[in-house]
């Protein structure tokens, strides 16, 4: 910054014995380094506000129509195993629902170095139109023809997904950075929200009068309204870094981040555990010969579980710090996961649905507010995010396809049990490791 001050000095004309005077007009520049400018106001976090608020109720409404669905596939995997992909094995069903969740982490790679630099609002676009799209293009899918139901909800639904995911969760950094835990912990309680309210609807409209055509379409209409609705609301404040992050430069400075890296894997393994009772959980209790309409509800008591694991984490984590409460969720998930060997009546449906609800809300709770945790600056956050969920992604595409290879024909209840339930322990101590090294790094 350039500041002009003229200065205005008088002297006496030496030729004219003091006679005259001349007044002399000096310009003097003075250049002051940005470190002397005054503090923008886009320095300062709003903490709050109608535009704030409102970016975040349509950042909730993102991780709703997106995660939330993504994480009733447990209704699919049991509808498509009975009536609509009965020719197909445990492996290959559960492979759609690992495939969309795998993009929703992996594809975040791209779309956190686009939102970096600036494009957010075409990835909120295009990734709800192409969600809406898939969803309705998923109600032409005709029985037992495996490949368009692949395409449509594991392919499309998981790019949009991922197209989806990073913008919305990082966008409220824009406005907070004291309650930026708490908000995004309410951002995220849309997924659970979300994993609640869809498999209500898709258990009754599926298996109802509707049948599959016209309940995916019941299904993708709403879904499309709120979309809709949050493109509307969400505003970005900041403009982008001058100098988009890279992510081979990113990726150089994670591999001399311990914390990072301990995360990185302890979130590859327990993402290879982390869906086996989202997937599995209806079929299981079924098959335990817990009643059907029961059955259709154990999602639902997961899932409000989740819901109030992901409300109350924020509040526990601003006394004992994000990256304890990562660590406790992520030991406690594994250990119900094990806990699914004695699945067998109605009650342990309950007690294990509200357990591992509490337990996995947490954690997924956790995740976005570990990297803000980790991250060197907010400037960085995207890249970071998006590495750290596409190596998490990678868990996710392998787990269930292998816990349903595990499961096989015979329905060998124990085996993915136990497959799910070791991975995520071992996920727990790299978590573990991450927290000590924190710890270490402090002092």
């Amino acid at each position: 910054m350039t500041v002009k001050v003229n200065l205005q000095t008088t002297c006496m004309d030496q030729g004219t014995q003091g006679s005259d005077e001349g007044s002399k007009v000096l310009d003097i520049e003075l250049s002051l380094s940005k470190d002397c400018a005054p503090p923008s106001h886009l320095d300062e976090f709003p903490e709050g506000g109608l535009v704030a608020w409102s970016t975040a109720f349509g950042s909730f409404l993102i991780l709703f129509c997106g995660w939330g669905y993504t994480t009733s596939f447990g209704v699919y995997e049991d509808f498509y195993t009975q009536h609509y992909l009965t020719n197909e094995s445990s492996y290959a069903i559960s492979s759609i629902g690992s495939f969309n969740a795998f993009l929703g982490t992996a594809v975040s790679l791209i779309a956190g170095l686009l939102y970096d630099r600036g494009y957010f609002y075409h990835l909120v676009i295009t990734g709800s139109l192409l969600q809406s799209v898939s969803l309705f293009m998923l109600s032409f899918a005709k029985p037992d023809q495996y490949y368009q139901v692949f395409l449509t909800q594991g392919l499309g639904s998981g790019i949009a997904l991922g197209l989806l995911y990073i913008p919305s969760l990082a966008v409220v950094s824009h406005y907070f950075k004291r309650k930026r835990t708490l908000v995004m912990t309410f951002v995220i309680l849309g997924s659970s929200l979300g994993a609640i309210i869809h498999p209500i609807m898709l258990n009754n409209i599926l298996n109802g009068r509707l049948g599959f055509a016209n309940g995916v379409r019941a299904s993708a209409g709403m879904v499309s309204a709120l979309l809709l609705i949050a493109c509307l609301c969400m505003r970005t404040r900041l403009d982008p870094p001058t100098i988009p992050v890279n992510y081979i430069t990113a990726a150089k400075k994670c591999l001399r981040d311990v914390p990072f890296l301990f995360a990185l894997a302890g979130a590859f393994l327990m993402q290879i555990g982390f869906y086996y009772p989202l997937f599995f959980l209806q079929l299981d209790s079924i098959q335990h010969g817990v009643s059907v309409k029961f059955s259709f509800y154990s999602l639902v008591i997961l899932n409000v579980s989740s819901c109030t694991g992901r409300a109350a984490s924020g509040y526990i984590a601003g006394f004992i710090g994000v990256p304890n409460m990562t660590i406790i969720a992520a030991i406690s998930s594994g250990l119900i996961i094990l806990g699914t060997i004695g699945l067998g009546s109605l009650s342990s449906v309950v007690i294990l649905g509200v357990l591992y609800g509490a337990s996995s809300g947490v954690y997924n709770a956790m995740l976005a507010p570990l990297m803000a945790t980790l991250a060197p600056s907010p400037s960085e956050l995207g890249g970071w995010m998006g590495i750290f969920f596409f190596v998490g992604g990678l868990g996710s595409l392998i787990g269930t396809p292998i816990a349903g290879a595990l499961l096989t024909s015979d329905y060998i209840w124990w085996k993915p049990a136990l497959f799910a339930g070791v991975t995520s322990l071992a996920g727990a101590v790299m978590y573990i490791f991450m927290g000590i090294k924190i710890r270490r790094n402090k002092f």
